[in-house]
């Protein structure tokens, strides 16, 4: 019975997602089934474990509140301003509409691996892409599945030295650095971006053929004005070149600043606040494109308030999920899954790789799934002999595969925010960040036990 609860609520979850139910109280009823079938207390499984434990909705929540808020304000000023559409009509005329996507896909990746938080691309691309879509003529379900692959694939978890919170726990757990693993995380991501690439470009010739083309939601603000009446493509570049120099240049300088000093103090207050210091960027950057446009400069507050009302569905629903997770990894079945993973005979690399993907898809969370096997499961693995660079990295790239099934908050967040459904993107969004990554993970494993 606990396992079948347990496997159960999680077929649950993803069939109801799929079909469109409200992700909030299908999260909900599902954990209320995991409690229910494995015997946890009522009260600490739905106030502690969904709630307030280490992987609670409302530990993420407060955790992410700020981000969540100064993102969607950062976008709504974009938006409202028409900065964002400037600069993605600047783009078309350069590089040509049919360059949409790879646009799309190159900034994404060029901003996770800078070190942008992958909640923060969301929310900044969104505006800009919007119109990239419109000028290009391109449905919105790839534009999702092109921010999926260059926010959410090889930058996150492949590329050696990526700063992403995935590529941070296995060094600090495993005592690695980022650049762990370095040719396979190099040829892992060059894959991922090879076939992702190949799979967009597929598809949009399909839909142009098909004649599918951009379908605006109901909540999408574009507004079509005369060339004249858009803001210049450098000043709308501005808030955004701000906000990315703000959240990058710590890293950059941190070491060459002397350590008595205010600027090594500030330095480090920015490096050690993967949360606070760019949801700040992303405020000053919103300040700043108010005072530049005079479109949103009369009633700046009232847009920047709007904006933070954005953020509340996308965190909400986010956090429901991630709460679903905290309750699965309490069961007697979850651990009983570890147990048996180390029993299973597999490979070890391949052993390593099939914990990390599934407790990453029973959480539905990278970081999640990554975290937990490093706590639980990857001391096992080094006294198998599994190098540690090897671990580190095929750990990492496992992590980002089966993280991504209809449950997952990132999922999520990106559809609330698109304003599209599971129905309508999943298809695409899986290929990209399921389908592909794991692939390459077994493809790298596969040259690993070879060699």
């Amino acid at each position: 019975m606990t396992t079948l609860g347990l496997l159960g609520s999680v077929v649950l979850l993803i069939w109801l997602a799929l079909r469109g139910v409200n992700i909030i109280f299908a999260s909900l009823l599902c954990s209320l089934i995991v409690i229910l079938t494995n015997d946890l207390p009522l009260a600490t499984g739905l106030g502690e474990y969904f709630s307030f434990g280490p992987l609670g909705a409302f530990t993420f929540a407060g955790k992410f509140f700020l981000l969540f808020a100064a993102g969607a304000m950062f976008g709504r000023v974009m938006g409202d301003s028409h900065a964002a559409s400037s600069i993605a009509l600047s783009l078309v005329r350069k590089l040509g509409a049919d360059r949409a996507l790879w646009i799309t896909v190159l900034a994404c990746a060029l901003l996770t691996y800078g070190g942008v938080v992958v909640f923060v691309v969301i929310f900044a691309m969104y505006p800009l892409g919007l119109k990239l879509l419109q000028e290009a003529n391109i449905p919105k379900r790839l534009f999702c599945a092109a921010l999926a692959l260059g926010a959410g694939t090889f930058t996150l978890t492949a590329l050696p030295g990526t700063p992403s919170i995935h590529n941070v726990i296995a060094s600090v757990s495993l005592g690695t650095d980022l650049f762990a693993g370095f040719w396979p995380g190099v040829i892992g991501g060059l894959a991922m971006f090879g076939l992702g690439m190949w799979y967009l470009e597929r598809e949009r010739k399909k839909a142009q053929l098909a004649g599918e083309g951009f379908e605006a939601g109901p909540n999408d603000r574009i507004v079509d004005l005369h060339d004249d009446d858009y803001p210049s493509w450098l000043t709308s570049l501005l808030p955004l070149a701000l906000v990315l120099a703000l959240i990058i240049l710590p890293r950059v300088f941190a070491d060459n600043a002397s350590s008595d000093s205010m600027l090594a103090s500030a330095l480090a207050f920015a490096n050690s606040q993967p949360v606070i210091w760019p949801s700040l960027a992303l405020i000053i950057g919103s300040v700043l494109a108010c005072i530049l446009f005079p479109v949103v400069r009369p009633q700046a507050l009232h847009i920047m308030g709007h904006g933070t009302n954005d953020a509340i569905i996308p965190l909400i629903n986010t956090a429901a999920v991630i709460g679903f997770g905290g309750v699965v990894t309490k069961t007697i079945g979850f651990e009983a899954f570890t147990t048996a993973m180390l029993d299973s005979g597999l490979p070890p690399l391949l052993s390593a790789f099939t914990s990390v993907s599934l407790v990453s898809a029973i959480t539905g969370s990278a970081s999640g799934g990554l975290q937990i096997f490093m706590q639980t499961l990857a001391p096992a693995y080094l006294e198998m002999g599994v190098p540690v660079e090897d671990l580190h990295r095929i750990a990492t790239i496992a992590s980002g595969g089966f993280d991504s099934l209809p449950h997952c908050g990132a999922v999520v967040a990106m559809l609330t925010i698109t304003g599209l459904t599971h129905k309508q993107a999943y298809k695409d969004v899986g290929i990209i960040t399921v389908v592909i990554p794991v692939v390459v993970c077994l493809g790298l494993i596969a040259g690993m036990m070879v060699l």
